[in-house]
């Protein structure tokens, strides 16, 4: 039977270690309260840390706390050590990934030994995951802390559906492309099915990465890869709404918190929660609170803001700083708008309860929330749920994710404190019947999509997210003895051999002339040319000088220009077609002007026909310019006889006569071939693959739709195979020897 295997850096369990023993808390709110019904319900298993470090237990005590989360909370304690926590989880992910995410390049710390510690770390998760694993599972894995995961679940379990949720920002582009192992981050978050954040502006930063660093695009948020699709989308995480809403205030908050709810009810009361963060804008809230007062002196003794902060990383010396900041803007507010019976602001340095929250929540007039940057911010929401008289107000600056779904707020600049002490009169002075009207709105939405509603519906996005695969030949399989392939090539007694470059034997390269062979391409050319059996054919789009001035030493044959030009082995080069360059006089200055307006881009120009290549391009500029040109250039070449060709990060015009498959076919009329092996990686390779008779081999590299047999991943995976090609040629020489 399938199962659901949540994973997150911690459990909904927390165990901590006294004297007295070992004691088991399970969490609330947030993800723990979100997968709650799926958890304790379903055929599911929760893996993660369980907050007490392996080091610090006994081998019994150890045992212990793996069969108690088994057996009575379904969940899989990973073992992390004190040096794993420090060095992961205090190193890379706070001091790294923490800042960068939330725009605090300045605070950004790169350590190559934290990222050693989170990729070790990422792989403890998976190797305590992997023994679970079934065919069929689903698997949802959660933050920023496993964004290896992903990949590595998906080279061992390439069936499984897996998803990934950031409960984080994803940042721009330009902020993320600072991070030093970026390509490696986004790898492994593409190893999921689906990748979920908060909220668009997230989605369009990530896809934006994406692109722009590993050159995939997207379609409807879906990207196509070698092993599976990837779709990417917005799911705005909810809170418990009947419980912040149903929760009777006098029955649960503690008695200490009643008598401070009632000696503030001559008062009209502004509270902002947080937990203790420099991405909070605390201390510009309260610079903000100190401006109102200024504007505003009509409200003093008349107002309070209750600042409550729960301790978070104390001992840390950035955070330490942090609340010393905060404790002295308090004292400045005070000391200069104080009286003897009134203090304007009352700071507490604490946690406290969700169910005492909810009393502070009910009876404040504002909730202020203006973090610099924030994912979502739940509070926002648990205050709106909270008043269910519709009278309260939020002031919620628009760097919140919560400001995308709960607009009726009053949305400030968190920069701009004459804004946020604006917003905070607005709050206050707003007819009551504005008021309800806009909270209604927002009990509305925020009661719908609920946490429960946010798991159901990535879950089921997950279980319905697409099936269609580009199936991948295992290379291992391809060049194993029992292939098929290598069967037909070892018993075979004449063969040909045809190979694009581009993108087949060499991998892209920023510009075209970067992309000479290197000494171990050449050498495998030249190993498989002394096989007499063996007619090399290298069938390419480069022209003939340059493919004469990189291979010309080398015994094959050579098709250019796309079949125009074709050079036998040893032979001198001779045109297939009688064409004409009149039409490039036409094209050319269009393409020049294309060039001109995309920075990056350059033109090819070859024998009959001209290029225009933009892989260095921009990549939102180059898409809107690309589809302007071909559309320019598809307009004009109606009446010529050459055609516009679409390749990869290429345009090219040239002779609708000229192609590959024309190329090929000059090869294949000059023998009695009874082993034929075509590979390349592009749309002017399904020419050649078109015209290869149907006993051919043919190899198509990447994840385009193809008419070719069999399909690997990359320039790499077919050098493989070519080798495995020489030494199918060394054995059947060295058998013929022994048998003479």
């Amino acid at each position: 039977m399938s199962k659901t295997i949540f994973v997150s850096n911690r459990l909904p369990v927390t165990v901590s270690k006294h004297e007295s023993g070992l004691e088991y808390k399970e969490s609330i709110g947030g993800l723990a309260t979100g997968l709650k019904n799926y958890h304790e319900q379903g055929s599911t298993v929760w893996a993660g840390w369980p907050g007490v470090a392996q080091d610090d237990l006994s081998e019994e005590e150890s045992s212990s706390v793996a069969d108690t989360l088994r057996n009575d909370y379904k969940c899989l304690s990973v073992p992390l050590t004190s040096d794993d926590i420090e060095q992961y989880y205090h190193g890379f992910c706070n001091e790294t990934i923490w800042p960068l995410f939330h725009y605090f390049t300045s605070a950004v710390e790169y350590k190559k030994e934290t990222w050693e510690a989170y990729q070790r770390v990422n792989r403890k998760f998976f190797d305590s995951v992997d023994p679970l694993i079934e065919e069929g599972d689903t698997i949802w894995i959660h933050d920023y802390q496993l964004m290896l995961l992903p990949q590595m679940i998906r080279e061992k379990h390439p069936d499984v559906k897996i998803g990934f949720f950031l409960h984080i920002p994803f940042p721009s582009y330009e902020i993320y492309r600072q991070m030093i192992w970026r390509d490696e981050i986004l790898q492994g978050l593409m190893g999921a099915n689906l990748i979920g954040f908060h909220t668009y502006d997230y989605v369009r930063h990530f896809l934006s990465s994406v692109r722009r660093l590993l050159g995939h695009e997207h379609s409807l948020y879906k990207m196509q890869l070698e092993s599976h699709v990837v779709q990417v989308d917005a799911f705005p995480m909810g809170i418990d709404y009947d419980y912040f809403a149903k929760t009777p205030t006098k029955e649960n908050a503690s008695q200490e918190t009643m008598d401070f709810v009632k000696s503030t009810q001559n008062v009209r009361n502004i509270i902002s929660v947080d937990r203790l963060d420099y991405t909070k804008g605390i201390p510009d809230r309260i610079k903000a609170f100190k401006q109102f007062l200024s504007n505003y002196p009509e409200y003093r003794e008349k107002v309070r803001l209750n600042l409550i902060i729960a301790p978070s990383r104390v001992g840390i010396e950035k955070y330490d700083n942090l609340k010393r900041e905060i404790e002295e803007l308090v004292s400045e507010v005070n000391g200069e708008y104080g009286t003897f019976n009134w203090m304007p602001v009352w700071f507490f340095f604490r946690t406290v309860s969700q169910d005492d929250l909810i009393a502070f929540y009910r009876h404040s007039d504002v909730l202020l929330v203006t973090p610099l940057r924030d994912g979502m911010n739940l509070v926002a929401k648990e205050y709106v749920a909270s008043r269910t008289d519709y009278k309260g107000m939020l002031v919620m600056s628009e760097t919140a994710g919560a400001a995308s779904e709960l607009g009726e707020a009053i949305i400030v600049n968190t920069n701009d404190h004459e804004a946020i002490a604006a917003g905070i009169k607005m709050a206050l002075e707003m007819p009551e019947d504005d008021k309800m009207d806009r909270n209604k709105n927002m009990h509305r939405r925020i009661s719908r999509y609920n946490v429960k509603f946010w798991a159901e519906e990535f879950l089921n996005t997950l279980q319905g997210s697409p099936e269609e695969k580009i199936h991948t030949e295992p290379l291992d399989r391809l060049t194993s003895a029992s292939s098929e392939l290598d069967l037909a090539y070892r018993t075979a007694n004449k063969r040909v051999l045809f190979l694009d470059y581009d993108g087949t034997l060499v991998g892209f390269k920023p510009t075209p002339d970067q992309a000479r062979p290197d000494r171990e391409l050449k050498q495998l050319l030249t190993t498989l040319t002394e096989d007499p059996k063996n007619t090399v054919v290298i069938i390419t789009g480069r022209d003939r000088f340059t493919a004469e001035k990189w291979l010309g030493d080398l015994n094959l044959s050579i098709v250019a220009a796309h079949g125009l030009w074709f050079r036998p082995a040893g032979g001198e080069w001779t045109m297939t077609l009688n064409i004409d360059n009149e039409w490039k006089e036409a094209i050319r200055p269009i393409m020049e002007t294309y060039t001109d307006r995309t920075p990056g881009s350059l033109i090819e120009e070859k024998d009959y026909s001209i290029a225009w290549h933009y892989r260095q391009s921009e990549p939102d500029i180059a898409a809107v310019k690309r589809n302007e040109l071909k559309e320019a250039l598809m307009s004009i070449t109606q009446s010529m006889t050459v055609g516009v060709l679409d390749g990869n990060k290429v345009i090219e015009v040239k002779d609708t006569r000229v192609n590959k498959g024309h190329g090929a076919h000059l090869m294949l009329r000059q023998g009695n071939f009874d082993f034929v092996f075509g590979a390349g990686d592009d749309r002017t390779d399904e020419d050649m693959f078109a015209a290869l008779p149907e006993h051919a081999y043919s190899v198509k590299i990447g994840k385009e739709v193809t008419a070719a047999r069999y399909r690997l991943k990359s320039s790499a995976d077919i050098r493989a195979l070519l080798g495995r090609f020489t030494q199918v040629s060394g054995e059947v020489a060295e058998d013929a020897a022994k048998s003479k």
